[in-house]
């Protein structure tokens, strides 16, 4: 058997075989009558075919090599779980992802992301204080979701906030600030610096998952206008890394209480 965990320390895979009761009838049908699973956990103590070992060492030690390479220095760690309405990793993926999309925007459809947001459940992990590699990124984003744009009217957008405020999560969010008056309701909306006007449509970047609606973001759903930019989240940040030398902590306030 095959060592699959020794190739993901990631992922956690288990085999599951599935035993089969059949009882025969008077009519000689057979039937399922129970059905009973065990899981097996694959460890470094399954045995190893030398064969496929020797095949599959260099391209393990080649990926390996690949995801290991430093590419910046985070000074702090950076964890979704500080902070009541935005944390710095949020802010910083929302920014990332705003930022780095927009080459992407501009360049196919003349036309600027306004705003970013993600899911706080999207983030898997820390960025940990120290080198930070391309394993880094997979850790933090090991889905295969892509960026994805909807165009949405100014109404829209205070849905968004409205659900923002109802959810009490710090979903990462770039390119808007309010505040959260008394009663719960936002208030000095601003999109890039600007009041929001509910009939102005707004570029917002998220990831294809949430613009179907899912976490129950269904804003998205109403969007005018749907642009997928086939650019993995996750390659977004590895592209980041590469660019900079040092990860900034960033901590500039987005999200006002009274």
């Amino acid at each position: 058997m095959v060592n699959l965990k020794k190739y993901n320390d990631v992922s956690k895979l288990f085999v599951i075989f599935l035993t089969f009761l059949f009882v025969a009838s008077c009519s000689k049908q057979n039937y399922v009558t129970k059905i009973e699973g065990k899981r097996i956990p694959i460890t470094e103590k399954e045995n190893q075919v030398p064969a496929i070992e020797n095949f599959i060492k260099p391209y393990r030690a080649h990926i390996t090599k690949d995801l290991d390479s430093v590419l910046a220095y985070c000074p702090e760690t950076l964890d979704k779980s500080n902070g009541k309405w935005q944390t710095t990793i949020g802010n910083l993926m929302a920014d990332v992802t705003l930022m780095r999309g927009n080459v992407v925007f501009q360049a196919r459809e003349k036309k600027n992301i306004d705003i970013c947001l993600l899911n706080s459940g999207g983030i898997r992990s820390i960025l940990p204080k120290g080198n930070v590699t391309s394993r880094t990124a997979f850790e933090i984003m090991p889905f295969e979701n892509s960026l994805v744009v909807i165009a949405l009217k100014g109404e829209q957008i205070l849905e968004m906030v409205d659900f923002f405020i109802a959810e009490k999560k710090p979903h990462p969010l770039s390119g808007v600030t309010f505040t959260i008056d008394k009663n719960n309701v936002g208030k000095n909306i601003l999109v890039q610096g600007n009041p929001i006007q509910k009939e102005t449509i707004y570029y917002v970047g998220t990831n294809d998952y949430l613009s179907n609606g899912g976490d129950n973001m269904n804003f998205f759903k109403k969007g005018v206008q749907k642009f997928d930019l086939e650019y993995k989240l996750r390659n977004i940040l590895i592209d980041y890394f590469k660019e900079v030398d040092t990860i900034p902590v960033i901590k500039d306030v987005r999200i006002t209480v009274e």
